[in-house]
C-alpha cells in the first residue's frame, strides 16, 4: 500500500468500530483489529526504535487521520466514535490512500514542516487530539517518554509514587528492598469512606517488553501480601505478558506501558504545561456566507 504503513489501519479502525457498535476505548479498538486480522504475536510485540508498540501506534495514528477526515468523533477523549460520515464510510485501499494524500495536503496550506511529518511518523509517538500543524503536539510526547527513561532507578520509583498519589493513593511508600521480588513499593487506593485495597506497585525503566516470566514474578512476590499489583515500565508488555496479567485463577496485575504512562501525565496535567490551540471550524461560518 502507497503512504506510511498505518494507512493499511484505516479501514480495520472503522470496521471495529462498527462492529463495536460504532464506539469503543483505544485497547478495545486493537484487540478487535488483532484478532479480525489475526496477527501474530510477532507483528503484535514489535516496538518502535524509540520503543513503544510499533501496532499500537500504527493503530493511533490511523485514528488520528480518520478523525482529521471527520470520520471519527474526537470530542469524548478516551473514546472513539464514528460520527454519521464514518458510520457509512466504506474503505479500501485506494480509498484510504486518498484520505491521506487529502488530510497532507490541508498539512501542506497550514505548515511546511507539518507537510512533512508523514516522512517521520511511522517512529514518532502519535498525537491524541492535537493537530498536526503545531509540531510541539508531536515532540513533546517522545521528549517526555525519554526525559523519564534518562532518570535514575530511584529518581523513577519516586516518580511513581508521586504519580499514584496524584492518581488518589494514599500512604504511598518506596520499599525497593533487595530481594523483595521486585516489589518497588506500596500504597493504598481508598475507594470510599468504607473500602480500601492494598497495592504493591512495580517500577522500571525498560527500554525493551517486558515478558509474561516477569509478570508472573511479580505476582508470587504480591500473593498474600496485597489486594492488587500495579506493573509500572517505560517499555510495553508482550502479547504473552497481557495474556498472563488477566489470566484465570490468579489476581489479575494492573499494567501500565510508557505510552500509558504518558496519558497519565496528561490527565493530571502533572509536569507538563498545558496550552491551548484553537482550529476554526469553517462549518460554524457557512450559515453567514
Amino acid at each position: 500500500m502507497a503512504g506510511p504503513q498505518f494507512v493499511k489501519y484505516f479501514s480495520a479502525v472503522i470496521s471495529a468500530l462498527k462492529e463495536l457498535g460504532n464506539s469503543g476505548t483505544p485497547s478495545e479498538v486493537r484487540n478487535l483489529i488483532a484478532q479480525n486480522l489475526q496477527l501474530s504475536d510477532q507483528i503484535l510485540d514489535e516496538q518502535l526504535g524509540s520503543g513503544g508498540s510499533r501496532f499500537d501506534n500504527q493503530v493511533a495514528w490511523a485514528r488520528f487521520y480518520l478523525a482529521k477526515a471527520g470520520y471519527i468523533d474526537t470530542s469524548k477523549r478516551g473514546v472513539w466514535r464514528l460520527t454519521e460520515t464514518g458510520i457509512n464510510l466504506e474503505l479500501n485501499a485506494k480509498k484510504s490512500f486518498e484520505i491521506f494524500q487529502e488530510i497532507q495536503k490541508g498539512f501542506k496550506k497550514e505548515s511546511v514542516e507539518a507537510a512533512q511529518i508523514s516522512n517521520k511518523t511511522e517512529d514518532s509517538i502519535a498525537p491524541l487530539d492535537r493537530s498536526l500543524s503545531d509540531s510541539s503536539s508531536l515532540d513533546y510526547r517522545q521528549e517526555l517518554l525519554n526525559l523519564i527513561k534518562s532518570l535514575s532507578p530511584s529518581g523513577f520509583e519516586k516518580l511513581c509514587q508521586r504519580l499514584l498519589r496524584e492518581s488518589g493513593f494514599q500512604q504511598v511508600e518506596v520499599t525497593g528492598r533487595t530481594g523483595d521480588g521486585g516489589i518497588d513499593g506500596k500504597g493504598i487506593l481508598q475507594i470510599n469512606l468504607l473500602i480500601s485495597i492494598p497495592v504493591l506497585f512495580q517500577c522500571k525503566r525498560y527500554n525493551g517488553s517486558v515478558g509474561a516470566s516477569q509478570i508472573r514474578d511479580f505476582r508470587g512476590a504480591t500473593m498474600g501480601r496485597a489486594d492488587k499489583g500495579i506493573f509500572i515500565t517505560t517499555g510495553t508488555f508482550t502479547v504473552e505478558a497481557r495474556r498472563e496479567a488477566v489470566r484465570d485463577g490468579v489476581p489479575p496485575i494492573e499494567l501500565v506501558d510508557g505510552n500509558k504512562l504518558i496519558e497519565m501525565f496528561e490527565n493530571l496535567e502533572l509536569g507538563l504545561i498545558p496550552k491551548t490551540v484553537y482550529e476554526i471550524d469553517s462549518s460554524f461560518f457557512e450559515a453567514f456566507s
